[in-house]
């Protein structure tokens, strides 16, 4: 290996602990541990690099945005092969989206929402990450009887439906507790009853837009 791939190596590798510290700093401190400062120490590095590396917090945050994504792509990566079931299809996505938001709820509002009100990505990456999920999602749960773009109005209504009730879950203990356990008490009742939307937007989706002689999308 000649000294300028040992170094490019090095490079990439640095890159790859501050990305990692990043998404540990969202974990463990959420949005409010993500400054050059905390990111360094977390990857055993310096400020200095922090900055070679993305060029300020700013890169860095974008960069990070980036990785979030790449992270749920792997999720997605790993479903089972699609199937003729296609609201089973929708569910396994559903469930695995589910699990990787409450895996790192800060890290789902940094991708989804905008917890730092100083940082928003660049609309170009913002409108591939965000196409990318919508098509991974209309590729698993469009019915086959829907146009190009009937199958996109799918995958949306289908996301919002899956994000709007995320969103309602995760933002429970982000409030004041309630006087008693709240309309949906535990984890159990939590999950059917997220299963249960799901499953009521897919089989009106289907509904609408019934198998016929149209070629899968």
């Amino acid at each position: 290996m000649t000294a300028r791939n040992s170094r490019a190596r090095s490079a990439a590798e640095t890159r790859e602990r501050f990305l990692q510290a990043g998404i540990q700093m969202l974990a463990g401190q959420g949005v409010a541990g993500l400054t050059v400062r905390t990111i360094a120490a977390t990857a055993d590095s310096s400020t200095i690099a922090v900055y070679s590396r993305f060029g300020g917090r700013a890169g860095m945050l974008q960069a990070l945005y980036h990785r979030a994504f790449e992270q749920l792509g792997a999720v997605f990566a790993a479903l089972p092969p699609c199937t003729d079931d296609r609201e089973r299809d929708a569910l396994d996505l559903a469930v695995a989206y589910r699990r990787f938001a409450l895996e790192n709820p800060p890290r789902y509002a940094f991708m989804f929402e905008r917890p730092l009100a100083d940082f928003d990505p660049d609309p170009e990456l913002r409108h591939h990450v965000l196409q990318f999920t919508l098509t991974t999602i209309l590729g698993r749960a469009t019915p086959p009887g829907a146009s190009d773009e009937d199958g996109f109005t799918c995958s949306y209504l289908l996301w919002t439906t899956m994000h709007g009730l995320i969103s309602a879950e995760l933002m429970g203990p982000q409030r004041n507790p309630l006087p008693s356990k709240g309309p949906v008490p535990d984890e159990q009742a939590r999950d059917e009853l997220y299963r249960a939307g799901v499953r009521a937007i897919t089989h009106g989706l289907a509904e609408k837009y019934p198998a016929g002689d149209h070629a899968e999308l």
